[in-house]
């Protein structure tokens, strides 16, 4: 099986501080971050689906190009890292179209992926789909079906699947989970960081051998363990946050070892979509 991995484009701030106002106060690290992600997938010949903030597009149009040229798919991560569930439908469409506009300047292409930030597409903000949909999107990547005090649609299909939506259809790709009772996150983020690699890849092995393409999801800043630490963080959070970012680079590179990987767009385009590469 293939499996997908992508990355979150953002900056080590970026989740953490909600003013984006106040973002060239921190310091910008994510040219360094995401180019140590570009050099590993670069050893291991993996390509990725990046999905990018647009802030990050509009002031480093050349990563976003280096991205590009290198063979990666380049995807929305909207633009300013906020929940989509605390915005209205027209300041979700604005942010969509800006962050669009901003990687389309850079790359020449619309995004067809969108992944929201924080995950938050949940049952009460449904209509996100709609507009992705009318904006012309082939697919999202927005549930994770697991349980979570910030995000989460547990009862969500597990695999990749079709969401009518804004008079036509898009393509979920949930990322990937293992049921054991109930659904066990295994996709990234903190849980990838705290379990022992032997687990992940028993986890992955599992859903390779069933042939599921497991889709996977890495942030540039959980592999630099050398950014600073924001001050005034809740103890429980910021021990979640800073967990194992020493260990992050060498468990992602045995996973691309371990198992293919590719970006979302070639991974499903025959798969779901029935298109080739000619």
């Amino acid at each position: 099986m293939k499996h997908v991995i992508s990355i979150d484009v953002e900056d080590w701030h970026q989740c953490m501080v909600p003013d984006y106002r106040t973002w060239p106060d921190y310091e910008d690290r994510i040219v360094y971050s995401t180019q140590k992600v570009l050099r590993l997938l670069q050893e291991t010949n993996t390509k990725a689906t990046f999905f990018v903030l647009g802030y990050v597009a509009e002031h480093h149009p050349e990563l976003v190009a280096q991205i590009k040229e290198e063979g990666h798919e380049v995807a929305s991560h909207g633009q300013h890292h906020e929940f989509v569930y605390n915005m209205t439908p027209d300041d979700f469409r604005a942010d969509l179209e800006r962050s669009t506009d901003a990687l389309e300047a850079v790359t020449g292409e619309k995004p067809r992926g969108y992944r929201a930030p924080f995950f938050s597409i949940v049952k009460k903000n449904w209509w996100a789909f709609d507009i992705l949909s009318e904006m012309g999107f082939d697919y999202d990547s927005s549930i994770y079906p697991v349980f979570n005090h910030r995000y989460g649609v547990p009862d969500a299909p597990r695999e990749p699947h079709q969401i009518e939506a804004g008079g036509g259809h898009l393509t979920e790709l949930p990322v990937a989970t293992l049921p054991l009772g109930v659904n066990l996150p295994v996709g990234g983020g903190v849980y990838f960081r705290a379990m022992p690699y032997a687990a992940i890849k028993h986890a992955i092995g599992r859903l390779d051998r069933s042939g599921y393409s497991a889709v996977l999801y890495v942030h540039p800043w959980e592999m630099d363990p050398e950014q600073p630490v924001l001050q005034g963080l809740p103890r429980l959070f910021k021990a979640r946050r800073y967990l194992n970012l020493d260990k992050t680079e060498a468990k992602w590179r045995s996973l691309l070892t371990d198992f293919s990987f590719g970006p979302a767009g070639d991974v499903f385009r025959e798969q779901i979509w029935g298109e080739t590469n000619g």
